[in-house]
This record gives C-alpha cells, structure tokens and sequence, in this order.
C-alpha cells in the first residue's frame, strides 16, 4: 500500500527553540521548567541534557546532580507558539499540513503528489532544508513516513534527533517488533498492564491477535482502531468536541499561602470563563483543586444552571472555595468548567441573570484583547496578576492573544471524575 502520511515531530522543541534565540547556548546542556523554583520539573531537555539523563518530568533540583553545569531556564510559552507558526508555515511550502497534532507534532497528507517512496522521501529533505534555512539551525526533526498517521507517529520516534524513517510495506510488520509495547500510541501504564494480564507481553503478539481479540482487551473501538492502525489502513476518528476547559499553576514559593492561593485561583478562574465565551459554549459545572506537600490533594465540584457569567461562576467558586481543608499549605491549584452547552442550544431560564451582564463581559475582553492583559479584572485576582503565566497543553496550541495560564498536568480532573457530577437523563416520554 503507498505512504500517504507524513509525520514532522520537532526535537526537544522548547529547549532547541532556545538554544536557536540564544546563541551562546547551542551545544549545551539546557532544560526549559514552568518557573524559575527548584520544586519544580522539566518540560523540555536539549539532547546534550538528555545524554546526562535528564528527561522530560525530572525534578529540576536532581536534573542538576544529574548534569553538573545545566542551564535551566524559565519557559517562554509566547515565543515558543511564535516559533511553532512559522514551523508550520515553512512546511506549507513544501506540502500541506492536515493536522496540528501538538505544539512540536504535525502531520502531513502525500496521497495528492508524494505517495510513491522517492518523491516522499525527497519532500521529507525538503523539509528539513526549508526549516533550517528559514526558521534555523537548531530546530531539527525526526520525520516518519507511513500508510497511516498512526504508523507515521511511530515511525517518528524511532530515530532521534534528526531522523528520517519511512515504513512500507517491505517493513511490515516486521519492523514494529522492535518497539516495546509503550512505543505504541494509545499505550499507556493502564493499558499496558491490561495487555500483558491478556498475554501480550510483545508488539509481535499484538500485530498477530484479530480484532475482536483487540477489541475485547480495549473494552470497545479502540481496539478495533489499533487492530486496522497497525495494518497501516487509514482509521476513521469522530471529530473531537471540547468538554473542559482547565487551568491549573504550580505556585511560586511567595504565593504558597491561602490568600496567595485565593488570588490565583480567582486569576484562572477569570481566563477560564473568558475562554469559555470566546469558544461560544455555557458552562454547567465548575470543579477547584489543591494540592498539598507529600502529594496530598483536595478537589470538589458543584453543577448548576448553565452560564458563562464571571460573577455567577465565582460565586460557585465561593461556594467550593468554603469547603476547602484549612491549614495547609497550597502548592499548586486548579480550576476546571465542564458541562458545556452550545450558545445555539442555550434556554435562558426565569431565573437566569447572567446574560444581564453579557455587554459587561463582553467588553471587558475586548478591552483585554485590544489593550493587553490585565487591563481589566474583577478584584478578587488583585495581587495575582504577574502569576499562572500562559502555559502550552501539547495537544492544544494556546492563543497568546486570548490567554494566559492553561495547563494540562496531574491537578486537572479527568473525564472520569467529572462524570460523577452529571445529571441523571430525563425520561421524556
């Protein structure tokens, strides 16, 4: 069957952004954190810092036993999307990109022109020329060439940095058994330990099971997408519908307090709701966290009548906020809306008066959009301001123009917890 997808994955991409803006870096060893604390972790490592054995979730204060003379700077999430848009624009100019899978992750359709495997392997090349040349140096990529985007992904990581593999047909599947069974993409720990209780403790074992085999050890579809994604055929997937929108902020030792934490939260909440109304969507359901030393963490949510109303989302807040454990020091806090209604498929209520205040909510992000951030805000994020910084979810690239703070680690409730809150369907027979 002919490659007819491409995969372009950029090479420790926060940290080689860097070292690109600055060049008195460059073949050094660097590691990018969320903030300048030795509390916190790395998000990005250069490969000099790799081959000291820092990876990506190494605490920063062992990274440096790890590697004598590292340099650790604090992210710069504005630059890095600045970066990512022009990446994506040079390789428009060798063959169009059909999806942003990441931030450092895109994925490109050769089926028009480049299926054949010498024209795919040249606009790979290409690829590399036209970012070197126009974007720099130090941004390298590891590119996969594949049936299908999912082969494609896995053909991307096995050879970093800077690597170019291409899987045909004269490779399959032979060539995947090298993988360990994390290499592949939809395996996770969980996943992982349900494999092996079934007996498949190898990729070769799991290209040889059918796919009803696949699909009784995944409990549903997926196993019938991994059965037919490793076959190299191309896979249907639904189109993705935003459900949350989540920010969370690891806090500075300055702010590891309640009123520091208070101020923060109310700060994230703020940009949550104005991400909210620039999607178009109500909110049913707002869920806050903490987290405290030695892993300790608290978490509560509540639903009520859909808005997308600052004042009314905080004074659930409020609500949730008098609930929390008291003495103990915040480390990090989150907040998360779910329960999401179109604005098409709103009903406003009698009792709704939110929408009372949709002019002032209006205006106030478009003095923020057009005036920069902060130029106003409702007072119980005073104090807070110059914290919860834009943050990049590397399945999301961040409008910087919009917001500030979005995250995606651990403190963020998962799709699980939230279902607790969901009302019960109505029989409306």
């Amino acid at each position: 069957m002919p490659c007819r997808s491409l995969v372009v994955d950029f090479n420790s991409y926060f940290a080689s952004v860097e070292q690109q803006e600055r060049p008195e870096l460059r073949r050094r060893a660097v590691a990018v954190a969320p903030l300048a604390a030795e509390t916190t972790c790395c998000i990005a490592a250069s490969y000099e810092a790799k081959r000291q054995g820092v990876k990506t979730g190494t605490p920063v204060h062992e990274a440096r036993q790890l590697c004598p003379g590292l340099i650790v700077l604090e992210a710069r999430p504005a630059v890095y999307v600045r970066y990512h848009q022009k990446l994506v624009e040079a390789i428009e100019r060798c063959i169009h990109v059909v999806d942003v899978m990441s931030i450092d992750e895109v994925c490109c359709d050769l089926t028009a022109t480049f299926a054949p495997r010498d024209k795919a392997e040249a606009v790979a090349k290409k690829i590399k020329r036209t970012i070197a040349s126009e974007v720099g140096e130090c941004l390298t990529s590891s590119i996969g060439i594949a049936p299908n985007p999912f082969l494609a992904k896995i053909a991307s990581d096995m050879q970093k940095p800077d690597g170019l593999v291409i899987l045909d047909d004269a490779d399959l599947p032979n060539r995947l058994f090298e993988l360990k069974l994390r290499d592949l993409p939809g395996v996770g720990a969980n996943m992982e330990t349900r494999l092996l209780a079934a007996g498949y403790d190898s990729v070769e074992k799991l290209c040889a099971a059918s796919r009803a085999e696949l699909h009784k050890v995944w409990r549903g579809i997926e196993g019938d997408r991994m059965y037919h994604g490793l076959r190299g055929e191309l896979v249907y997937r639904p189109a993705t519908q935003t459900s949350t929108i989540g920010h969370s902020h690891v806090l500075p030792p300055e702010l590891r307090n309640e009123p520091g934490a208070l101020g923060t939260l109310h700060r994230l909440l703020q940009k949550a709701a104005m991400r909210l109304r620039h999607a178009g969507y109500y909110a049913g359901g707002l869920h806050v966290s903490m987290r405290y030393p030695r892993r300790a963490s608290w978490g509560e949510a509540m639903t009520f009548l859909e808005t997308q109303d600052t004042l009314e989302l905080t004074h659930v807040f409020n609500q949730l906020w008098s609930r929390r454990p008291t003495a103990r020091q915040p480390m990090a806090v989150g907040v998360t809306l779910f329960h999401f209604t179109p604005v098409k498929g709103h009903t406003a209520t009698l009792f709704e008066t939110g929408d009372s205040r949709a002019s002032l909510n209006a205006a106030i992000d478009k003095l923020n959009r057009r005036l920069g951030k902060n130029t106003v805000y409702y007072g119980g994020a005073h104090g807070s301001l110059d914290y919860a910084p834009l943050r990049i979810a590397f399945t999301r690239i961040p409008d910087v123009a919009l917001e500030e703070g979005e995250t995606c680690d651990d403190l963020l409730p998962s799709e699980a917890e939230l279902a607790k809150f969901r009302p019960p369907a109505q029989n409306l027979e």
